[in-house]
């Protein structure tokens, strides 16, 4: 059971290194290794859901060195959450580029693709900062391949601010984590928590800029205002599945202020306990204001839908910044939504962009597209899922945040921001389909016929906005367990800082 713990990273690793090896087999055996991976990867990830659920933390410690002192993978009901959305959102994207034969546009493309999910996996699953930090740069340079994946002025342009902003958030990442390891010592983040407890009054300061300095990297990588300025091109312009992936890439921000600063910064801080949830709280106010007048001003689909998923990140923030159990439970049950549907949209929007023949994206007057009234039912389907509209998933997450917010001294900006933001988004996704599936020319459709394979992936993730909804009770009961097994950080640690060497006394 324990050695499942490990899986997550290995997998994907050895994959892409098969792949790699695979390559003078041709692209269609690449394509048979990579979906298996994913397929495989799929299966493990249930497998240890399932075992999460049962509510005992379980640590793999790599060549038997124990915490603080080697490095450890912990599986706990977030973790275990985080692998399971990354799986299923790989899925649908892996889907999607080897049916619309997108995967074909460059080299290497599966290889990236599993090293992308091996830098995503080993960030929701290791013990330390300082491999969080290095999880960080794999997954980055990978996604810096998958970004320009398939060449073009836009995506290299959108690639060169990515990068640059990404090399400035990793050496700000340095100088935080360097500063705290002077300070306490360590950097495995149970043991973090620990010397935190236990920190003298004059060290205090130094901690918390250094915290508050992590902060503003975890912050860039999920596109907190003001460093959310990279997310639109980058996002925008590189292809579907990419975008799809990508989804999942801010939330790699969000997990890691849970998982760092919930932990660290909790309870047993003193002085520093959850210190860092007003700024979180005020800062995901304005992001959520600015990604709606984003939405509105867009200009074409997929940098709507880019926004949109700016817009989600900020109703994520929020909720975090609310800073208790219960807003932590809807923020995670919102987390599920928001990644996979806006992985399903970016998908969708390429469809429309292929049906629309030279038009593309654009929000002008077109011929209609071929199956127009199935694309047009869908895009009103993803639209009200990311837009929170009721009946689905996105309503439900929003009036969950919300309530947790009742008892909050900001209750009425907070209602008042997400209200007005919803509203903007409503008219804008609105404008968009009119735009797109009713002011058309009278003229025959001219794009692309409908791949119906390639739509498949767009269903298989936006069925997960009814499933939300249906099962909506046992996700949320998980939800909740899942916010008091973080809430109540003292398992984490014990369980880390307990965990002996195989064979050990």
């Amino acid at each position: 059971m324990m050695s499942l713990t490990f899986l997550p990273v290995l997998a994907p690793l050895l994959a892409g290194i098969i792949i790699l090896l695979a390559r003078l087999g041709g692209l269609n055996l690449q394509r048979l290794l990579s979906m298996l991976s994913v397929l495989l990867l799929t299966f493990i990830s249930l497998e240890l859901m399932q075992q999460a659920v049962q509510g005992q933390t379980q640590v793999y410690t790599l060549g038997n060195w124990v915490a603080p002192f080697g490095i450890v993978l912990v599986l706990d009901q977030l973790s275990a959450l985080m692998v399971l959305i990354t799986s299923i959102l790989a899925l649908g994207a892996l889907w999607y580029a080897v049916t619309s034969k997108i995967d074909a546009k460059g080299s290497h493309f599966h290889v990236l693709f599993q090293i992308q999910l091996f830098g995503l996996n080993g960030a929701f699953m290791t013990g330390d900062v300082f491999n969080l930090f290095v999880f960080f740069e794999v997954l980055l340079l990978a996604s810096y391949g998958l970004l320009l994946h398939g060449g073009g002025a836009a995506r290299t342009k959108g690639g060169l601010q990515y990068v640059v902003i990404n090399l400035i958030g990793s050496t700000l990442f340095l100088f935080a984590v360097g500063t705290l390891y002077g300070i306490l010592g360590t950097l495995n983040i149970a043991d973090m928590a620990v010397k935190v407890s236990q920190a003298q009054p004059e060290d205090l300061g130094v901690i918390a800029a250094a915290g508050l300095l992590l902060l503003v990297v975890f912050g860039l990588k999920a596109a907190m205002f003001p460093l959310y300025l990279w997310l639109p091109q980058a996002y925008a312009n590189t292809s579907a599945p990419v975008a799809a992936l990508f989804a999942i890439m801010t939330k790699v921000g969000l997990y890691a202020i849970i998982r760092v600063h919930g932990t660290v910064f909790g309870d047993s801080a003193g002085e520093l306990a959850h210190y860092y949830a007003p700024w979180v709280l005020g800062l995901g106010l304005i992001t959520l204001l600015l990604a709606a007048l984003g939405v509105m001003a867009a200009r074409g689909l997929r940098e709507q839908v880019t926004y949109l998923v700016l817009a989600s990140v900020a109703t994520l923030l929020i909720g975090l910044g609310l800073n208790s159990a219960e807003a932590l439970a809807a923020s995670l049950y919102y987390l599920i939504h928001s990644t996979l549907i806006a992985g399903g949209f970016f998908l969708l929007a390429d469809i429309i962009a292929r049906g629309r023949d030279q038009i593309g994206d654009r929000f002008i007057s077109a011929n209609a597209m071929p199956q127009a009234v199935l694309i047009g039912g869908t895009f009103i389907f993803g639209a009200i899922a990311m837009s929170g509209m009721p009946p689905l998933s996105g309503f439900f997450g929003k009036v969950l945040i919300l309530s947790s917010a009742l008892d909050h001294e900001w209750f009425m900006t907070i209602l008042g921001i997400v209200l007005v933001s919803g509203l903007l988004m409503i008219v804008a996704v609105a404008r968009s389909g009119s735009l797109m599936f009713y002011h058309t020319q009278p003229d025959a459709p001219q794009g692309e016929s409908l791949n119906s394979l390639a739509y498949g992936a767009v269903v298989m993730l936006f069925a997960t906005g009814i499933i939300l909804v249906i099962f909506a009770h046992s996700i949320t009961l998980l939800t909740e367990s899942t916010a008091q097994q973080l809430w109540q950080s003292s398992d984490y640690i014990q369980a880390v800082l307990n965990t002996r060497a195989v064979g050990g006394n």
